[in-house]
C-alpha cells in the first residue's frame, strides 16, 4: 500500500487555521490570517520543495483545494517545484459541494471516506500527500489513515483559532521520525503513525519507602 503524508503548520499554541493570508479563513472572526508569512525562508523553501519531490498525488479538503485552485494553476513554470507537481499530478478533493472542478486534473470523492482513501493509497506511485485541509486531516487521523506526519511549529502564539489537534481527537500515539530547525525558527518534526498510546505511572509502587 502506497503512503498518506499530511503537512500541517501550526502555532505554539496548536492554531492551525488561515497561515497563509489575511482572507484565507475568517470563521469563527478569525483575525490573524497569514502568520506563517514572516518565517518563510530558504530553510523552509527547501524543505517544502524536498516534501513535494516525492508526491504522487495529492488529496485535499474543499476549502484548501480552492483555496490552491485559484493560485497555482497561475504559476505556469513547470520547473516550479510546487506549482509543477501540483498541476500536472493527480488530484482528489473530498467535497460534497464541488461537483465540477476546472483545474485539470481534479477528482471529486464524496463516498465513504475510509474506503475511497484506501483504495487512492493503493493506487498511488509515490506519495499521497495532503496539505492543510484541517477537518480532512482530523477525519484522516481519526480512521489511522496518515502514515506520516511533517508538523511545522512556528514561534508564535495567537490565542485563538481552529487547532489541528481539537479537543475529542483520537488518542493515537506517533513514533519520532525526524527533525530540523529553519533560520527564522520553525521546528520541523516528522511523525509516523505507531498506534495508540500506552500509559503507565510514575507513582510508587506500594510498600515502597
Amino acid at each position: 500500500m502506497g503512503k498518506l503524508s499530511l503537512t500541517a503548520f501550526v502555532t505554539l499554541d496548536g492554531v492551525h487555521q488561515a497561515p497563509g493570508g489575511r482572507e484565507e479563513d475568517r470563521r469563527d472572526g478569525f483575525e490573524h490570517g497569514g502568520w506563517s508569512f514572516p518565517y518563510g525562508d530558504e530553510d523552509f523553501g527547501q524543505f517544502i520543495t524536498e516534501v513535494f519531490g516525492r508526491a504522487g498525488a495529492f488529496l485535499l479538503g474543499r476549502h484548501t483545494y480552492e483555496i490552491f485552485a485559484g493560485f497555482w494553476p497561475k504559476v505556469t513554470d513547470p520547473a516550479d517545484p510546487v506549482a509543477g507537481k501540483l498541476n500536472s499530478l493527480p488530484k482528489y478533493v473530498a467535497s460534497s459541494s464541488i461537483t465540477q472542478p476546472e483545474w485539470a486534473g481534479t477528482t471529486v470523492i464524496s463516498g465513504d471516506l475510509a474506503k475511497e482513501v484506501t483504495a487512492l493509497k493503493e493506487n498511488t506511485e509515490g506519495e499521497l500527500q495532503v496539505h492543510g485541509s484541517a477537518a480532512l486531516a482530523q477525519s484522516l487521523l481519526a480512521l489511522d489513515l496518515v502514515d506520516t506526519v511533517h508538523l511545522l511549529s512556528f514561534p508564535v502564539v495567537l490565542g485563538t483559532g481552529r487547532r489541528l489537534f481539537a479537543e475529542g481527537a483520537v488518542p493515537t500515539a506517533f513514533r519520532h521520525a525526524g527533525a530540523r530547525l529553519t533560520s527564522k525558527g520553525v521546528a520541523i518534526h516528522t511523525y509516523d503513525l505507531a498506534g495508540r498510546p500506552e500509559y503507565g505511572t510514575y507513582e510508587l509502587p506500594e510498600g515502597s519507602a
